[in-house]
């Protein structure tokens, strides 16, 4: 199982980055344990200061917009992290 953080705030693109993710664990049949990390201090910990970003098992794999969901696809099939 991957454990996965969505880093921001709360904002729309946060949010899209969250139910993206949501969706291409499903359609893939991955399981994924999916965190919303909002406290700033905890985001700023990771390094990234543009959100929203990504962690996956401990590692930040994106910051900054929405990534696509073929990137997402990837991120979930092991490559890219």
């Amino acid at each position: 199982m991957k454990n996965i953080k969505v880093l921001g705030t709360g904002c729309a693109n946060c949010k899209t980055t969250l139910k993206l993710i949501e969706e291409a664990a499903k359609a893939k049949g991955v399981e994924v344990a999916l965190e919303k990390v909002e406290d700033i201090q905890k985001i700023m910990s990771y390094g990234v200061m543009s959100t929203p970003g990504v962690v996956i098992d401990g590692k930040v794999v994106h910051a900054g917009g929405v990534p696509s969901r073929d990137t997402v696809d990837g991120w979930l099939s092991g490559g890219g992290v």
